[in-house]
């Protein structure tokens, strides 16, 4: 009797099975499952194993695949596009929680004169920072913080390309050279558009060399016009070694670089950062931008920052 049920039982499975196509999860920590897709939120994935089902937590998941193992997800990065967005926006998530979802993504850059942030928007290894950071520089030192087991390793890249700078947009593209075999983590670009006044934002970076530093505040105005220039102005705390590094929304996208802020004495929480339309735009167009090390107006510069009588910038 009990054999009889439990033929019945996969019978059932294998006629579901033979209704739907298969799908396998493939993991990020490695391994894979295989069975029908019952349901897909925007946190978790519930797979059919056929004896079972299997809830998997969306950031859990490397990618999903068919039963011929084509690739059934749509290729974020499709006609040459460098930066993805997100696919299905998750929950706002705790600050703790996007730190270690995203925070292998921000690096630390250094020259011989600056040091700044940055953060990484290919797996191939492209990077985002200001312009005024590298400065003309062509002796750059990406650092990568790695998480292994309950360790932070630091991993320095040194063979740096730089592909495309604005003086005015205040942007630089980067390529880490050498690393083919590597695939780099990567955050998400947000709509700058979709913010508001008063929203919750974080920042990581590495101020005054002190790597991997988390702030928080709140958007104060999200189209603080500064020199011609527009910038979401907010309120977490920023200094030197900020600069070009990410604001996160609390869905884990990016939607500012940090770029500067006030420091008059007794001026507090006054930061800005370029919108990430305005980087979105800087990518799409980035031919316009290119480097080029033959051009002498391509040397050893830095971008003015905004300064008025009653305030001093820092960037």
């Amino acid at each position: 009797m009990k054999v009889s049920f439990i033929i019945g039982t996969l019978l059932i499975a294998l006629v579901a099975y033979g209704n739907e196509p298969l799908k396998t999860v493939e993991l990020r920590q490695g391994g894979a499952v295989t069975g029908e897709v019952l349901r897909e939120w925007p946190e978790r994935v519930v797979v059919d194993l056929g004896f079972t089902t299997l809830e998997i937590p969306r950031e859990s998941i490397a990618r999903v695949l068919n039963g011929e193992k084509e690739d059934i997800t749509e290729d974020p990065y499709k006609e040459e596009q460098l930066y993805r967005l997100s696919s299905k926006r998750t929950a706002k998530l705790p600050i703790k929680e996007l730190v270690e979802r995203y925070g292998e993504a921000v690096v630390l850059i250094q020259t011989p004169t600056s040091l700044g942030s940055g953060f990484i928007i290919h797996p191939e290894g492209y990077v985002i920072t200001n312009d005024h950071v590298i400065a003309g520089e062509y002796k750059i030192t990406v650092t990568l913080y790695e998480r292994t087991g309950q360790e932070t390793v630091n991993i320095p890249f040194q063979n740096i390309r730089v592909i495309a700078t604005s003086l005015a947009w205040d942007l630089a593209l980067l390529k880490i050279e050498g690393a083919e075999e590597r695939t780099f983590k990567t955050v998400s670009l947000g709509d700058s558009g979709d913010v508001r006044s008063g929203q919750s934002v974080f920042a990581i970076g590495s101020p005054l060399g002190l790597e991997r530093t988390v702030s928080e505040g709140i958007v104060s105005i999200k189209n603080r016009l500064v020199n011609g220039q527009l910038y979401l102005q907010n309120t977490a705390q920023i200094s030197p070694g900020n600069s070009g590094g990410p604001l996160f929304n609390l869905h884990g996208e990016v939607i500012g670089v940090n770029n500067m802020k006030v420091v008059d004495i007794g001026a507090e929480g006054l930061g800005f950062a370029i919108p990430s339309d305005v980087l979105k735009s800087f990518l799409k167009n980035r031919d316009a931008f290119r480097f080029d090390p033959r051009n002498p107006n391509a040397g050893f510069r830095y971008h003015e920052p905004p300064q008025s009588p009653q305030h001093k910038i820092s960037e």
